[in-house]
């Protein structure tokens, strides 16, 4: 195990994989070896936070069907094109991606189509590439469902390259050539890509990756060898109540970390070229697991009355409750530098108790769950999210089989390095089966 392993690292020199840099993503490469090594060769598993789908495409790869949930609409698009690709796109289909790379018709576009935006991603782009986005918007309607989806997608994947803006964790980092005031010290992304540039480099490694002959005919030809690929759209704490018990082989994930990340914010670039307005950002928000300080507290118990047990649980859990009382105490005392902390890692533990809960559930007995998080620090106290969550998972029916930590201890976040130092924090696998 390796930190590049559990992270979008290993993922970049992977064909197809590489398309779309999502940062918070493991790789597929984690998800061959736990099933190799844990011998989960059929039947179905599941990532209740399914991201970019790695744990899907590698798991049908191995000829195990896959079900993932996802909130995020970057996600279903990233994991829904990809599926188009592999499984729906036709030589026909093919050739007119080829031409939009070598012939790059937006040129000759007559039509744009205005490009979204959204509070935050005003003034994004310089103005002669926001220019040809839209002209290539407007070019791409000529085109069937597939190979719009397909251009969209290559868009989606170059945002962030041809922007002013770079992705940092909790917000969007602007450069100084944006003309927006960002912080005390300028911000100098590096080079900025020219739209052309990009696009291009972009499709034309889609298509090479999925390469037309007698490859392409025998990449698509194993297709019905391989596990199917079931998305659902939402919440996991709405959706997974709906399924039924002792339904899964294995459970495989990695959720939001407890790092007040900001996923609506650092993927605003994408979400605003998908149409997703100023409301549904916020109803986004909301809907996601408690990790940012802006989440207000969810009535589980309204969302599923079943969950009593998960939550009695979270309330009996020692250290978490330890952890929660020192928090509020900073608070009160005006140490904390965002009261909403307490709030988010409260609801981080309980909303996590109850989707352990339902893991639980909807596991046949003696199935394996898989799970990548981070433990993280507040105010200067570590908090170990791995041994907190695995001994609620112990309550609520699974046995701890191992806790397989990372080398390389990640360091203390930036706002708190000069006052509590760079003290590791560990990043594990946690490995639960259930009972």
């Amino acid at each position: 195990m390796t930190r590049q392993l559990v992270s979008f690292q290993a993922n970049k020199p992977r064909p197809v994989y590489r398309w779309y840099k999502y940062k918070e993503a493991f790789s597929a490469s984690l998800v061959e070896i736990l099933l190799s090594k844990y011998g989960i060769t059929s039947g179905r598993i599941l990532d209740p936070f399914a991201g970019s789908g790695s744990a899907l495409f590698a798991a049908s790869d191995a000829g195990v069907n896959a079900d993932g949930i996802e909130l995020l609409p970057v996600g279903h698009q990233i994991i829904l094109t990809r599926k188009c690709l592999e499984r729906e796109f036709t030589p026909v289909d093919f050739s007119a991606l080829k031409r939009w790379e070598t012939d790059r018709p937006w040129h000759q576009s007559k039509v744009s189509i205005p490009l979204p935006e959204l509070r935050i991603t005003t003034g994004a782009y310089p103005e002669q590439t926001l220019q040809l986005i839209e002209q290539y918007m407007g070019a791409w309607q000529r085109e069937n469902d597939r190979v719009q989806s397909v251009l969209r997608f290559a868009l989606l994947c170059v945002l962030e390259s041809i922007s002013f803006t770079r992705k940092d964790g909790q917000y969007l980092r602007w450069d100084y050539r944006s003309g927006r005031r960002q912080g005390a010290k300028p911000f100098n992304k590096g080079g900025i890509l020219n739209f052309d540039e990009a696009i291009c480099a972009k499709i034309n490694e889609i298509y090479d990756d999925l390469e037309t002959g007698e490859e392409y005919r025998e990449l698509f030809s194993s297709k019905g060898l391989q596990g199917d690929i079931r998305l659902f759209c939402g919440s996991c704490l709405d959706i997974m109540p709906t399924f039924l018990e002792n339904s899964y082989d294995a459970v495989v994930t990695s959720p939001p970390y407890c790092n007040r990340y900001d996923y609506t914010r650092t993927y605003a670039l994408e979400l605003a070229l998908l149409g997703i307005g100023e409301k549904e950002i916020s109803r986004l928000r909301q809907e996601m697991l408690s990790c940012t300080v802006e989440n207000r507290a969810k009535d589980l118990l309204k969302i599923n009355p079943g969950w009593t047990k998960a939550i009695a649980a979270a309330d009996s859990q020692e250290l978490l409750q330890a952890i929660l009382c020192y928090l509020e105490k900073e608070k009160a005392e005006g140490r904390l530098n965002n009261n909403g902390i307490p709030r988010m890692v409260r609801g981080y533990f309980y909303e996590m108790a109850c989707i352990i809960g339902e893991c639980a559930r909807v596991l046949k007995p003696n199935a394996p769950l898989f799970m990548v998080n981070d433990n993280v620090r507040y105010a200067g106290a570590s908090i170990s999210v791995d041994m907190i969550l695995s001994n609620i998972a112990e309550t609520l029916g699974f046995h701890v089989e191992n806790i397989l930590v990372l080398p390389n201890g990640k360091g203390n976040s930036s706002q708190q390095m000069g006052k509590h130092g760079r003290d590791p924090l560990r990043k594990c696998v946690y490995v639960w089966r259930k009972l």
